[in-house]
């Protein structure tokens, strides 16, 4: 059974582990998250060691089908985030 850790949780538990207050967990990880987004947004790498890499990867456009109508439509190109798992997040999960 596959359980959802939100971001309240995540709040709760670096509360939790650091002793903050949640309002400052709050503000560590919107900190934290948004100061990734913002690397990202200027091309840069987040290399965080032992948990992982954040990147961007560009996707050069492609033909691809609606699947309602069966009609081949134009996927414009585009660049995406993405995420690669560190070895020791890696062996943590296995």
């Amino acid at each position: 059974m596959a359980v959802t850790a939100g971001k309240s949780d995540i709040v709760d538990a670096v509360a939790e582990k650091t002793g903050l207050t949640k309002k400052d967990a709050q503000g560590a990880l919107d900190a934290a998250l948004e100061a990734v987004t913002e690397a990202l947004q200027r091309g840069e790498r987040v290399q965080l060691t032992g948990f992982g890499t954040f990147q961007t990867r560009y996707r050069r456009e492609r033909m691809g089908k609606n699947l309602q109508t069966g009609e081949s439509i134009l996927i414009p190109a585009t660049t995406v985030p993405a995420f690669k798992a560190g070895k020791a997040l890696k062996e943590a999960v296995k």
